[in-house]
């Protein structure tokens, strides 16, 4: 059965801890998964991109398959051409189709009338690949994803929806916290809430920074203005008193992380000592997209 992955809710909690510990194998293994071998991997970006563009097309290579990068104004999709069109196209040369783009329906019909796997790689609703691996450097820091609780301050963007889902689907804690009228999208609320009746979570919502790092055990921050909303200079008022500095972190666990999915804009969600302090952590992150990404191909592309 062909199987994407455009939702984090995709993956079950069982799958994305073997995704993760094969990541950790691959991390330091480079080559040991060739399960692309002979395979032509279709890269779509309709956004800039540095550490999704790099992670993918290393990856791809090392893993012994042909990746493809396809700039978005270079196809017949900046011209009009449907996207199921597009799709049916691309399944006849592809063995598998990783898109950046805007639309998060843009995906699913990619993944739907393309019938080969399709793997989100961001769109303006979820960010799931990055939350994978942010997911296995949890695991780095602390051993187990078990008992922990993230708050993630700032926006209530791609990865405020992501990381509530990810959290209710890994039985994780997680407290959001977001100025007025910024909350995360409300569809994404919703499942997270459901899924975290099953598994457990605690899922919270509140406009106080300082509430929602209280016994976090991981703070989370992006930018306050995502790609695309470079013109809404005036939001980052709405911010004010949402950075993540010294004041805010001491009020979390001893032994607490900083996390961010990069590029930072330090100075407005996180200031620049403690990005340098929790440096290692956040670039870590980065580098963890590489190996848990090659995981994630293994395990919906090797059929």
């Amino acid at each position: 059965m062909v199987r994407s992955f455009v939702s984090f809710t995709d993956l079950n909690k069982e799958e994305v801890l073997n995704i993760i510990e094969y990541g950790k194998k691959l991390k330091k293994n480079k080559f040991l998964d060739q399960s692309l071998k002979g395979k032509s991997i279709g890269l779509i970006f309709m956004k800039q991109s540095t550490r999704t563009r790099l992670s993918f097309e290393v990856g791809v290579y090392q893993m012994g398959g042909q990746p493809i990068y396809i700039s978005g104004s270079s196809t017949q999709l900046a011209r009009g051409e449907d996207i199921k069109d597009t799709a049916r196209v691309m399944a006849r040369y592809l063995d598998g189709i990783v898109i950046r783009t805007f639309s998060h329906q843009e995906v699913e019909d990619l993944a739907k009338y393309s019938g080969i796997p399709v793997i989100n790689a961001l769109t303006d609703y979820q960010h799931p690949c990055q939350v994978l691996a942010d997911l296995m450097t949890i695991t780095e820091v602390f051993g187990s994803l078990e008992g922990k609780k993230v708050a993630y301050v700032g926006d209530g963007n791609n990865m405020a929806n992501t990381l509530l889902l990810a959290c209710a689907v890994m039985g994780m804690d997680i407290s959001v916290a977001t100025p007025p009228n910024y909350e995360p999208n409300a569809k994404a609320i919703l499942e997270a809430v459901n899924i975290a009746k099953e598994t457990g979570s605690k899922v919270e919502l509140t406009n106080n920074p300082k509430e929602a790092v209280l016994d976090a055990d991981v703070i989370y921050t992006d930018v306050w203005v995502s790609m695309g909303q470079e013109g809404e200079k005036e939001k980052k008022k709405a911010f004010e008193g949402f950075t993540i500095n010294k004041d805010l972190v001491v009020l979390a666990k001893p032994n607490a992380i900083v996390m961010h999915c990069l590029p930072a804009h330090k100075g407005e969600e996180i200031s620049e000592d403690v990005f340098e302090q929790y440096a290692d952590v956040i670039f870590n992150q980065a580098e963890n997209r590489l190996h848990v990404q090659k995981s994630l191909m293994s395990y919906l592309f090797k059929n």
